[in-house]
């Protein structure tokens, strides 16, 4: 927890209902301990949304679809979502929630690693939401750049690891060192980027909102 507990429950405490539907596949997802995106952090990603109204989003890492459906309601009409994801199980759930939910088809679901899927994309997306593998943050970051366009925006969510990052390498656990050091390096270019300007912002664990020049 890298906020104050209290804190984050009275911020939460007045976010709105997600519709039923919604509300159902996160309960699901929780209670299958999916990765899905935090209620505070959720809230922040949907006045992004509002502000920036992107016609083109790109996701990289769909889970079960709860945050591809979350933000197609705060898109423009003509918005259209395309979301990465390579675990089987995770693909079938997102697959099944698509058909359901998404009967426009607005959302497009690539079943595919994403170091191989990011580097077969061409056209440009105005906003990307980073929601994958926190160790590969650093390598899929050539192809984010390529793919932004200038005024683009890319939202990395969970880049302070529960507040591990601000730790030296010896004080956290041995198995957690690469996803440590990798999350680091990829905070710091983000900071110091020519492309970017970038804030890291202490919500849900821990979101960097880069702008691309």
């Amino acid at each position: 927890m890298i906020t104050e507990e209290r804190m984050t429950d009275y911020i939460n405490s007045m976010n709105p209902e997600d519709v039923s539907w919604l509300k159902k596949i996160e309960q699901k997802a929780r209670q299958e301990e999916v990765p899905i995106i935090r209620q505070e952090t959720k809230e922040f990603l949907k006045t992004l949304l509002r502000i920036k109204k992107p016609k083109r989003v790109l996701e990289v890492g769909t889970a079960v679809g709860y945050s591809a459906l979350y933000m197609k309601q705060y898109l423009p009409e003509d918005g259209t979502i395309t979301t990465i994801e390579n675990y089987p199980l995770r693909i079938e759930e997102a697959k099944d929630n698509f058909t359901i939910w998404d009967p426009e088809g607005r959302i497009t679901l690539i079943a595919a690693d994403a170091t191989q899927a990011l580097k077969e994309l061409s056209e440009p997306y105005d906003f990307i939401f980073m929601d994958a593998a926190k160790g590969q943050y650093i390598h899929f970051l050539p192809d984010i750049i390529r793919l932004l366009p200038s005024g683009g925006i890319l939202f990395s969510d969970n880049v302070l690891q529960d507040g591990d990052v601000i730790e030296s390498r010896y004080a956290i656990k041995r198995r957690n060192h690469t996803i440590h050091s990798r999350m680091r390096e990829y905070l710091y270019v983000l900071k110091t980027k020519e492309e970017f300007t970038t804030s890291i912002i202490p919500i849900g664990d821990g979101v960097a909102l880069s702008v691309k020049e």
